[in-house]
């Protein structure tokens, strides 16, 4: 078995959203597939231990964003590094309700389809929902993000297993430095954009109060990256 194959394989990223009752929650995603045309169907598929799963479970609704190629890591750290049981989500972000009732976010997405959910498999530590759409849009025009751009340019390559394969490390003669919390890599080559660090600056010259641009941790999560110097 080579799971190398997988890296062939192209992944959309999204934001599922979902509700229960009067509360609204999402999630970071890439397990999402159009399965069929008329009627438009599709499989999401969503671990169990996130809180958007169980809003799902309950109230059978669900909607997916398609993030623009630009979004800023901070807000995919929003969705995806942050735990609904702890903030809310959606607070400060742009989105609407949509004819089912999910939530639907704006911020930073190009579509959005939203859908109710007709039938479910489990998978042990996944549910893979199947979704029938019930209205879609085009939010605007642009190239949409895909997992392996996220995973290698936007947060650059992780030395940790991701979540589909192990990415492997370039050793380049610039100090790097990797979160512990989220495995996002500080090079310092590309700097920081998002956070208005230019390229060049070294680790050790970022600002007390820099942050993870993903998940927003501390200088003092990050260790330095052996095989870089």
């Amino acid at each position: 078995m080579n799971l190398l194959a997988l890296r062939k394989l192209r992944y959309g990223l999204y934001v599922v959203s979902s509700r229960r009752r009067d509360r609204f929650n999402g999630l970071i995603a890439n397990g999402v597939s159009q399965v069929s045309a008329v009627p438009a169907n599709f499989v999401v598929s969503i671990n169990k231990e996130n809180l958007t799963h169980e809003f799902i479970k309950a109230s059978k609704v669900l909607s997916f964003s398609v993030l623009s190629k630009n979004t800023p890591l901070s807000f995919i750290g929003r969705f995806g590094f942050n735990s609904g049981r702890e903030i809310d989500k959606f607070k400060g972000v742009s989105y609407k309700i949509g004819k089912t009732g999910a939530p639907i976010v704006l911020d930073n997405t190009l579509a959005y389809v939203e859908a109710n959910v007709i039938n479910e498999a489990d998978l042990g530590t996944h549910t893979i929902f199947i979704a029938q759409m019930v209205d879609s849009d085009i939010i605007r025009e642009g190239e949409p993000m895909t997992y392996d751009y996220y995973s290698e340019v936007k947060r650059g390559p992780t030395s940790k297993k991701s979540s589909l394969y192990i990415e492997q490390i370039a050793v380049t003669k610039a100090q790097k430095y990797q979160c512990r919390r989220c495995f996002y890599i500080y090079d310092p080559e590309f700097g920081d954009p998002d956070g208005n660090v230019s390229p060049g600056t070294s680790f050790e010259l970022l600002p007390d109060d820099w942050k993870c641009p993903i998940c927003r941790a501390s200088k003092n999560y990050f260790d330095k990256l052996e095989g870089t110097e």
